[in-house]
């Protein structure tokens, strides 16, 4: 597939609204794909889904989804394997590819499902080396930049919408510049390939110091732990995680230890023990 020419196979833009910014603590409150095949859309995926907690008043005012809005939608378990079948055989694309995979990974790994297979364009990643005259490479302005349709910002529907066209702009613009239409081109221009397993929040299960991490974020629960780095290297301390997220830059949670209102960033690399405070 990474030898084929991109406007062959079927690509599937996607993206995510959420409740937060850490996988395991936050939610998906509405994911939508778009299915791309032949140089048009032939197939939408979108629904609202209702959290398992209350939206807080500073996540509805980034995506405008109220409560009352998912009150009636299904739960992310009666929509994931649907999503996961509409991705099948397509070559996946999202905006900052990065923050929905994170979500998305997580919520395949609680069904059960595998993990997609083919690597992931990043829209953003590919911008940034493409389209270099752009003030910057937010999806609103890049949509301002080519004169697309602007839709509704953060909705999830017009995003991967937005996203699909943006990323096409991007692959044309590789295929132009060097005559360059195979797959691999796409991901040499972004950086490298985005691949699914990178972003498995099982892996981190399975080790001992990361697996209570990710349970305590799971659970809203404490963990011990020693930390090879800040001020207080080498020392036991308890921290309730907020947060756990799988980076380019290097995985990471975020956690807030007792007497303190701020939560701070510890990076997984450096934590040399754990263990889930019962």
């Amino acid at each position: 597939m990474l030898n084929q020419a991109w406007h062959d196979l079927t690509l599937v833009a996607f993206d995510t609204e959420t409740t937060g910014k850490y996988p395991l603590t936050a939610e998906i409150c509405e994911v939508a794909a778009v299915k791309w095949r032949g140089g048009e859309v032939v197939e939408t995926f979108a629904t609202l889904l209702k959290p398992s907690k209350p939206m807080e008043a500073h996540n509805i005012a980034i995506h405008g989804i109220t409560n009352e809005m998912v009150e009636d939608a299904p739960h992310v378990s009666a929509k994931i394997v649907d999503l996961h079948a509409f991705f099948k055989d397509s070559i996946l694309i999202a905006h900052h590819a990065p923050f929905d995979l994170g979500f998305v990974a997580v919520e395949f790994e609680r069904a059960g499902l595998q993990l997609p297979s083919h690597p992931v364009i990043c829209s953003s990643l590919l911008s940034r080396n493409l389209i270099p005259e752009s003030p910057d490479h937010r999806l609103q302005t890049l949509i301002g930049h080519f004169n697309l349709d602007k839709g509704v910002a953060h909705r999830a529907l017009d995003d991967a919408k937005a996203c699909l066209q943006v990323a096409i702009k991007c692959l044309e613009r590789i295929e132009k510049k060097d005559e360059k239409k195979e797959l691999h081109h796409a991901f040499a221009a972004q950086g490298g390939a985005l691949s699914w397993d990178r972003f498995s929040m099982k892996e981190l299960e399975q080790k001992d110091t990361t697996g209570p991490i990710v349970q305590a974020s799971r659970e809203c629960g404490e963990v011990e732990f020693t930390y090879d780095g800040g001020s207080k290297r080498g020392v036991k301390r308890r921290i309730h995680p907020i947060g756990v997220v799988r980076s380019l830059d290097g995985d990471f949670f975020v956690g807030v230890e007792a007497g303190d209102t701020q939560g701070k960033r510890f990076f997984l690399d450096k934590v040399t023990s754990a263990r889930r405070v019962v």
